[in-house]
This record gives structure tokens, sequence and C-alpha cells, in this order.
């Protein structure tokens, strides 16, 4: 018992973990999906910086129509939604794909996951976060551009400009600081005030950005994973409970086994002793026939006593009855070998009730035989025994002008029952099984086994046999289970 606890148990703890390595394994791979979905939005804001860029004029000055273009090719990436880079107020400045409008920006920085989106928010200013400038770069601007104008309002200085104090002439787009370094930073231009510029910068500035990417492709590969790790989990559950099955049936079938030698070794015994009680109730009945001899010569002699001829008389009568009781005995212990063919139903019963006719006029009891003419598969010998027996049965049950019935029943074309009816006492419910055992009775002249061979007899043929009670009263043995014979 305690090593197939064991068992159960170290099969329990395996599947735990099991699952449990299954489900650390799942969540990793959640994490790998996520981790390589931000892995591309990094790649992409990257990409974004070396747009924002190769974009720029004038130092600071990105092109709408050409940013738009470029953030346009972007968003046809795989997985990319929308993207958007917002100035300093979370204002959009300039977008491509899906619009954003109705997007709630996130209160800080970071990836925040929705249901299908996974939000790239960068809220702080883009010259020290993910695409950082040049140190002395200012702040990029995105205005409209078109290539027929010269100057840009507001932020390429006019014709007239172009003049520094020494008089020299620059080209147009130039300011004093290119002159002296080539392309130098965008800062604030001298024609503009500085409420212009700020406002320039309020409006235009790129300050940050938000990319959107599909988490469907994460969706699609946590989900196919779980199916599958929850498809192992099953098979695994399976699999022990599979083999707890079969350690069960393993430690069951060596019990059994070690039951059916025990019964084996009970039973050869039993046969062994009950080989030995047969030969010696047989030996025992030629004792019992000298007794009886002797005792009927004392009561043919004239010159014995009354005393002993009435106690001759008596020794007659015990040495019949033990002599019966050992022929029951012997009967019963014999073993029931069924030799079939097809018997007549209605014949057989009626010599049965012409045989015991004397038994049943003594009591007064009436015998009736209603039983067509059927023809049944059967030994016999040993169904003329068992009609005997339970006609005596009913005989020695009922009282002075009893009723019994010989009966057959065809419930079903190949099926007959056959039924014993008395209307006397009949038998208690809970003694309608005991009956049939062996020296059961509650007869005080019965010896207990005429039942309990009838049972033998039913079980050899494979039929079946029970006690039920006739209504109003009175007890019905009932033989099921007989098949019909040729006729």
């Amino acid at each position: 018992m305690k090593r197939g606890l064991w068992i159960y148990v170290s099969l329990a703890v395996a599947w735990t973990v099991f699952v449990s390595w299954q489900f650390f394994e799942h969540r990793r791979v959640r994490e790998a999906s996520r981790q390589n979905l931000m892995s591309r939005a990094r790649a992409i804001t990257s990409t974004l910086g070396l747009v924002i860029r190769s974009q720029r004029r004038g130092g600071g000055v990105v092109s709408q129509e050409r940013l738009q273009a470029a953030l346009a090719e972007l968003t046809k990436a795989d997985q990319l939604e929308s993207i958007a880079l917002l100035n300093a107020e979370n204002e959009v400045v300039i977008s491509a794909g899906k619009p954003v409008d109705d997007l709630e920006i996130p209160a800080q920085s970071g990836v925040t996951w929705t249901a299908d989106q996974m939000i790239l928010a960068n809220l702080m200013d883009l010259g020290t976060n993910v695409f950082p400038e040049p140190e002395g770069v200012a702040r990029t601007i995105v205005v409209p551009f078109n290539p027929s104008i010269t100057n840009i309002p507001g932020i390429m200085p006019p014709a007239s400009w172009a003049t520094n104090r020494a008089g020299s002439t620059n080209e147009p787009g130039r300011s004093r600081i290119d002159r002296g370094r080539g392309r130098g930073p965008f800062g604030r231009p001298p024609w503009m005030t500085e409420a212009e510029y700020s406002s320039l910068i309020a409006k235009q500035g790129v300050h940050s950005f938000i990319i959107v990417m599909l988490t469907k492709p994460v969706t699609q590969a946590t989900s196919g994973d779980l199916l599958l790790r929850l498809l192992i989990c099953g098979l695994a559950t399976i699999s022990v409970g599979g083999a707890g099955f079969t350690w069960r049936s393993i430690q069951r079938s060596a019990d059994l086994e070690l039951r059916l030698v025990k019964a084996s070794e009970l039973n050869s015994h039993l046969k062994q002793m009950n080989l030995a009680a047969a030969g010696l109730a047989h030996e025992t009945r030629n004792p019992l026939n000298i007794i009886r001899g002797l005792a009927q010569l004392i009561t043919r002699q004239e010159a014995a006593s009354t005393e002993v001829r009435d106690r001759s008389r008596a020794i007659l009568d015990e040495t019949d009855r033990v002599t019966a009781q050992l022929n029951e005995f012997i009967n019963y212990s014999r073993p029931r070998e069924v030799r079939r063919s097809p018997v007549a139903l209605d014949r057989v019963a009626i010599e049965v009730a012409r045989a015991l006719s004397l038994d049943a006029e003594d009591k007064g009891v009436t015998v009736k035989v209603a039983v067509d003419h059927a023809v049944i598969e059967a030994d016999e010998q040993l169904f003329r025994q068992t009609l005997f027996n339970l006609l005596l049965n009913a005989i020695q049950a009922v009282g002075q002008g009893g009723a019994i019935e010989i009966a057959a029943l065809r419930p079903t074309p190949n099926e007959i029952v056959l039924e014993v009816r008395d209307n006397g006492p009949g038998v208690p419910a809970d003694r309608r099984t005991e009956i049939f055992k062996p020296y059961f009775t509650t007869n005080v002249e019965g010896t207990g086994l005429g039942l309990a061979v009838v049972r033998q007899i039913v079980l050899a043929h494979g039929w079946e046999i029970e006690c039920a009670a006739n209504e109003p009263r009175g007890a019905v043995f009932r033989i099921s289970h007989v098949r019909p014979g040729p006729v």
C-alpha cells in the first residue's frame, strides 16, 4: 500500500513540474514575442531619426511633404500601424498611417500594451532620447516646402539681408555662421523676434513621437504556443493518468492472482474434502444397512417383547432418515455432467406428478399440470430430479387440502419459463435466497439439500431459478432461460 502511494505521489509531482515548466515556457515565449515586436519598434525609431536627419535643410528645417512621404514609406512596414511626430504640447505635427487623433496619448514615455496594439511613446525631447542630435544642432522644425519659393518666410532670410556687416555677399539661404563653418547650427534668425521664434518652435518643432504597432502577430504566436502547450499538458495528463491506471491494474492483477492461487488451493482442498466426505458417506451406508436388517429381524421375532419391537422400529426409522440424508449428500457432492437431449416437458411433468400422487393424497393436495406439449433441451434424468424435488417441496409446504400447479410459459419464441406454484404459507422475502443454500430448511422432516440440488442442476444447465410470492398467498419457484428444443 505504501509503495503504491509513493508511485501516485511521484506521478503527481512529475505532472505538476511538467505543467509548471510548460507555463513558464509559455510566458517566456510571450515575452520573447513582445521583445521581438519592441525590437522592431526600436529599429523603426532609428530609421525615423535617420529620415529626419536626411531631410533637413537649412540646419534644422525639414520639408513637410518630403517627411510625409518618408513616413508613409515607413508605415508600409509590417505591423506598423501609425506614426506621429508631436510638438512640446503633445500636438501632432505630422503623422502617417492610421490617424492618431482619437488615440489616447500615454502620460509618460514607454511601452503601453492594449488588446491589439503596442504604443511606443517617446514624450521627451528628441535631442536627448531615441535619436539624439549632435551637440550644437538645434531642434528640427517641420515646415511646408515649395521648391519654387526661394525664401521660406519666418525661416529663410530675405534676399535683402544677404550682406553681412563687412559688405560681403552670401549665397541665398546662407547665414553668417554658415560662411565660417559651412552649414552651422540653426538658431533664432536675427530678423525674428524671440516670441515669433518660440511660437514657431511650439507649433512646428518636433519634440517627441508616438509609434503604434499591431500586436496581432504576437497574439497569434502566443495563442498558437498556448494551444500547443495545452495539448502537450493534456497528453501529459493522459499519460500520467494512464500510468496511474496501469499501476493500479498491475496491483489489482497481482492481488487477484494471489487470491486466485489461494482460491485454487482452497478449491483443491475442498474437492479433496468433498471426495473424502462422499466416500465416508458411501461407506457409512453399509453399516446402516446391516443395522437396519438386524432391526427388521428383531421386529419379526415373536419372542421379542413389545418394548424391544418398538425400539427396533425406532432404529429402523432413524436408520432410514440417516440413509436418506446420506443419499442426498452423495447426490449433492456428485459433479453434474449435463447431457442434453430433447425432453418432452408435459410427459416428464405428468410422470413426476404421478410418482408423488400418494404423498399428495395423504394430505389431500391437488396437483394440476398446466403444461402444453413442448420440447426443451435438457438432461432428462437431472431435469426429472429437479422437478421431483420442487414438487415434493411444495407438497411438504402446503397444508391439508392445498393446491399445487405446474405451469409452463413462453415469454419469447426462444425461451420457456417453468413455474411450480403452491398456496402454502409462502417464503419470507429475506429467506428467498437462503433456501437454496445447503442444509437450510424450515421443514423438520427435510434434509436441507433438496433445493440446493435443484439450484446446482439449474446452474449446470445455464438456467436461472428464483423464489417469488404467489398472490394472494403461497410461493412460486420459477426456472427461466430454458431453451426450447426441436419438436
